[in-house]
């Protein structure tokens, strides 16, 4: 394996899979054996998950619910994805120990860093959910401060899309892929890839990231075995 330790970013749409909302089991069985697989190479798995398909802290603004109260909502989504996540995984016999931002003890430990370094090290996959535990930050944020704090060799973004574009792939048929790209380019082309929090904090920290497409069947172990899948973002 190219990498030994890795922060898996899943987006909460990605959960969706045919849906227009909630959950898709067939989706999510489908992750949680793609994990299975590279665990059982040997790499070790974190993991942060958005709450898009369930609720946006930005939704709750349109609806005249104050941002703070949204994004706390909107954490309280993320813990949702990370218990289901959590319980396919284990489903598919993979050791998991769930890690939540904000205290609710009767599901999740609080984030501890060395405790979850200790779960990593011993192979269980540790899901952190409640993004940072603050508002105003998305989980993007997360899984760069997270990524970092675990010490990880490279984020890994699973998306609907195989990599970075010169522009919305999905809008723009003359859009082209990036194979690799710099982190100061993205800066100077404004190219779509994290938060700007959350890609100053890699950029500052030198974490690469690497967005694939996570819904391709067997690319999360391509990535790891070092084909070149998705755009790498590196200096």
């Amino acid at each position: 394996m190219k990498y030994k330790r890795i922060l898996l970013k899943l987006s909460g749409e990605a959960l969706m899979g045919e849906k227009q909302f909630g959950i898709d089991n067939n989706r999510l069985k489908q992750y949680a054996e793609e994990i299975k697989e590279i665990v059982d190479a040997g790499v070790e798995v974190a993991v942060v998950i958005g709450g898009g398909n369930i609720f946006r802290g930005v939704q709750a603004e349109a609806g005249g619910i104050e941002r703070t109260q949204g994004d706390y909502m909107g954490m309280l989504a993320t813990m949702i994805n990370a218990m289901a996540l959590q319980a396919a995984l284990e489903q598919a016999q993979v050791t998991t120990r769930l890690q939540s931002a904000i205290e609710m003890k009767q599901i999740a430990e609080p984030f501890i860093r060395r405790r979850a370094m200790r779960h990593l090290e011993k192979g269980r996959v540790v899901i952190f959910g409640a993004g940072t535990g603050n508002p105003f930050f998305t989980t993007d944020s997360a899984a760069s401060l997270r990524a970092i704090e675990m010490d990880v060799d490279v984020i890994l973004k699973g998306t609907r899309v195989d990599g970075i574009y010169t522009a919305d792939p999905e809008k723009d048929p003359e859009a082209t892929r990036y194979s690799r790209v710099t982190f100061n380019e993205v800066f100077a082309k404004g190219l779509k890839v994290m938060d700007m929090t959350a890609f100053t904090l890699c950029n500052e920290n030198k974490l690469p990231i690497i967005v694939f497409d996570m819904n391709k069947p067997g690319n999360l172990m391509r990535v790891l075995e070092g084909q070149e899948i998705g755009t790498l973002v590196d200096f």
